[in-house]
């Protein structure tokens, strides 16, 4: 018996009338056919998996699958009998039903060995996805070589051009076979839209702009980035395509640079490059297929400035907006259909894509059909009933069903819908979600700014505020994105990332937008503005409630802001893109002000004209200024007396140390700071510092020799400085660290000669340095020493202290490279 005889349903087919006939008819056998349904319609599923991949079975499952046909078969024969027999016939009846237990145990021993069955669908799955692999790749391999040979590689006429080519064949020959979650979405309906959107692509030539359009969460993005891995779209454009982030707020000027560059062949232009008129209307003659996808367009005007009409540059826009005087095609994505809808919301609840046994069918499909086929919504909700109690899933439908119906303004209603998974969170971390809303849209947050917040606001560690982090994400509610080294105790939280789909932060605006705005918890712009709000200004007669304040805007002058009252605001959130930026003069109206936030998003560092002038800055514990010229943080008449925790990220440091006062410090960090060439004597002074965090500084020469004085000292990063030469033997005073990181110092050789004073050091990370041939003499003294992390070569220097300490563990690190500073 051929496998696709078993699998075209006959039996099945039959089997199933009979026994929805005895269901109705016999009183014998009733709930025994009842059974018999609810086990086939389980098992019909598996069946269609394996069937719809089209491969042959080998002969020892199709030998399986034969018997059980035959059982079936049986099944069928006895189940008419069943149907035939005489209601007064009670002997004939009773043996019948006899019968029909035997059949129902033999299906179950089947159905509980279902292992076999899933083991088939998922060898058949990957000899599929194997074959098509394979296929792509030799493709990739053909135009590899055809390049190759057209550059004549090894012929004396191509040079480093050729290495070039081939290096940047052999990246996307990786990305072709990258296969992630948003791309495994086409399989839950978008595999039309994604024909239509290549028909667009790949079609006329005089359809240069076309678009992907549809609310919020509907897949748009996954669309089009399934779209930029497609072999044949990629064919066509020669690898030639350019995925550009526009978002609500967007640097109009840098995407146009970034753009042209790209059509030009200059992918190292500098960002304030302008790009001139007259360059648009030059005469073309030679065209180069080029593609280049705007993701998350919100504004006409901003769309008309990044469009390049240009021979042979096609423009994909996607946007829940249609823009019909400039698009010369647009698909509008459409809501999954009730199977896909199903497949979806099962994949992020279950773990599989469809309802396992047990699982509550009608609930399941009632609680789909709220979500009203939103890919998001679908994701969202599912993975916020994952693993729990049917009760749970009964209530959660019943706050559903309890939604307006659905209508024009589906996106709204969208949101009422997902609250639903916040609401269901402990307060704590709702509370958690709804701050990520005082962020712009599309950008990375820092988990350190966010403690920053958290520690403040809601008075948790860093190790609890992890811990939330890592439940939203679970739910879906949020993307963690973390570095590779992150993990232990040591590791630093400037390393994790929190990113949130823009739809989900609509969520927490539309949550914390609830109350009148003086009463609000948290008062919040929900894009940058030139300005404050009017509503602000409206209200700014009567104090603020809000604990939190968001702002984000351009630059401001001293005029620019008004006289408002903050009594119990906590935390203040500055967002915005300037060179330069006066601080809001009401900060002397936020008493209770314990955290301050600046973030500069201009390409360029701002100068803050007016920051050591608050009297309220007296009383900040947490202060993260970030691509801004730092100024004079402190002096003696506004010492910043309690401040605990200072970042300066991407800062132009000058000489802000000179004569500031940190009394109560217990964190510093210094990222990406290209001005600093000599860390400043001062920083020995702060003697309760605990973290001094050192990252990215790629012109740092020199440590102070007084950094001893630091006795407090747990941790010590001085992660990514390649300038770095030494460190001073003062450090070998330093007898409560506990760990250091001394990674990617290129120029280091060696370790100080006292360092067996370091007591209670107990990690150290030399990953990277290459330079080391040898250990100070006493290395081998360090007692309370446990994990080393190093490089292969280098590995061998840690022998003797491992012979003389067994428990020490000495890892050697794996290369890891990224390049996702890139996004920002």
């Amino acid at each position: 018996m051929a496998v696709t005889d078993f699998f075209a349903g006959e039996i099945v087919t039959e089997l199933l009338k009979t026994l929805f006939a005895i269901s109705q008819k016999s009183l014998f056998c009733k709930s025994t056919a009842d059974s018999l349904i609810s086990y086939l319609n389980q098992l019909i599923p598996i069946i269609d998996e394996i069937k719809y991949t089209g491969v042959e079975l080998r002969q020892v499952r199709q030998v399986q699958l034969d018997r059980f046909s035959e059982t079936l078969r049986q099944g069928d024969e006895l189940a008419k009998k069943v149907l035939t027999c005489g209601r007064w016939n009670v002997y004939k009846n009773l043996m019948l039903a006899r019968k029909m237990e035997k059949l129902e145990k033999n299906v179950v021993r089947f159905i509980q060995c279902l292992f076999p069955a899933h083991i088939l669908a998922d060898v058949h799955h990957i000899r599929v996805d194997t074959a098509q692999r394979f296929d792509r790749l030799d493709r990739v391999s053909e135009r590899l070589e055809q390049r190759l040979a057209s550059l004549k590689i090894g012929g004396g006429g191509g040079g480093g051009g050729g290495e070039g080519w081939m290096e940047e064949a052999l990246k996307r020959a990786e990305e072709v076979d990258q296969m992630n979650w948003e791309g495994n979405l086409v399989n839950f309906g978008l595999d039309l839209g994604k024909k239509k959107v290549k028909e667009m692509v790949l079609g006329k030539g005089d359809l240069g702009v076309v678009g992907i359009c549809g609310i919020g969460g509907s897949g748009k993005t996954t669309l089009a980035r399934e779209i930029c891995r497609d072999e044949e779209v990629r064919t066509h454009f020669n690898d030639r395509i350019l995925f550009l982030t526009v978002s609500q707020s967007p640097n109009v000027e840098l995407l146009r640079a970034k753009i042209w560059g790209f059509v030009m062949g200059n992918d190292n232009l500098d960002p304030n490059y302008v790009v001139p008129q007259w360059n648009l209307q030059c005469p073309w003659r030679v065209s180069v297929r080029t593609l280049v996808v705007l993701d998350d367009v919100w504004s006409l005007s901003v769309l008309e400035r990044l469009i390049f009409k240009i021979p042979g540059c096609k423009t994909l826009v996607v946007s829940r907006f249609r823009f019909p005087t400039v698009l010369n095609d647009t698909f509008q994505v459409e809501l999954l259909r009730e199977n896909d809808a199903l497949s979806l919301f099962c994949h992020s609840a279950f773990g599989q894509k469809s309802m396992p046994p047990g699982a509550n069918e009608n609930l399941v499909k009632q609680i789909v059909n709220e979500c009203k086929g939103l890919p998001l919504a679908l994701k969202v909700i599912g993975a916020s009933l994952r693993d729990q109690t049917e009760m749970f899933w009964s209530s959660a439908k019943n706050r559903l069903s309890r939604g307006e119906p659905i209508c024009e303004s589906h996106e709204s209603h969208l949101l009422e819908r997902m609250e639903m998974s916040v609401n269901f969170l402990s307060e704590k971390v709702k509370q958690c979600f709804l701050d990520l809303g005082a962020f712009p849209e599309d950008k990375k947050i820092s988990l350190d700014v966010l403690i920053n917040m958290w520690v403040e606001l809601h008075d948790i560690d860093g190790e609890e505020a992890f811990a939330i982090l890592v439940e939203l994400a679970n739910k879906n509610l949020l993307t963690l994105v973390k570095d590779a080294r992150v993990g232990d105790v040591y590791s630093s939280y400037y390393d994790v990332a929190v990113t949130h789909h823009d739809v989900l932060r609509d969520l927490a605006l539309h949550i914390s937008n609830r109350n009148h705005i003086s009463q609000r918890e948290r008062l919040l712009m929900p894009r940058r503005e030139m300005g404050l709000p009017k509503e602000w200004e409206r209200n700014a007669d009567q104090p603020f409630n809000a604990r939190i304040v968001s702002i984000h805007t351009g630059e401001m002058i001293e005029m620019d802001w008004p006289q408002m009252e903050f009594p119990k605001a906590e935390v203040l959130i500055l967002n915005f893109s300037s060179k330069d930026y006066f601080l809001p003069s009401f900060i002397d109206n936020m008493p209770k002000l314990r955290a301050l936030i600046i973030i500069n998003y201009n390409s360029a560092n701002a100068v803050l004209r007016n920051f050591p002038e608050f009297l309220s800055l007296a009383n900040l514990k947490s202060l993260w200024l970030e691509k801004v010229s730092v100024p004079q943080l402190s002096n003696a008449n506004l010492p910043l007396r309690h401040l605990r925790k200072l970042s300066l990220v991407l800062c132009n440091i000058n000489n802000s140390f000179d004569q500031s006062s940190f009394p109560s410090l217990l964190e510093l960090t210094i990222d990406h700071c290209e001005d600093l060439f000599e860390l400043p004597p001062t920083i020995c002074e702060m003697h309760f510092l605990k973290t001094l965090s050192v990252t990215n500084c790629h012109n740092l020469q020199t440590l102070p020799a007084e950094l001893g004085k630091l006795r407090s000292l747990h941790i010590l990063r001085l992660y990514a400085c390649p300038e770095l030469k030494e460190l001073p033997l003062g450090m070998c005073e330093l007898l409560g660290l506990e760990y250091l990181d001394i990674s990617q110092c290129l120029k280091l050789s060696r370790l100080p000669q006292e360092i067996d004073r370091l007591a209670s050091l107990k990690k150290i990370d030399m990953r990277e340095c290459s330079r080391f041939r040898n250990l100070p003499k006493f290395a081998s003294s360090l007692q309370s020493l446990r994990h080393v992390i190093c490089d292969d070569e280098v590995s061998w220097l840690w022998e003797d202290a491992k012979k003389a300490f067994p428990n020490l563990h000495i890892q050697v690190a794996e290369k890891h490279y990224s390049l996702d500073w890139l996004d920002e």
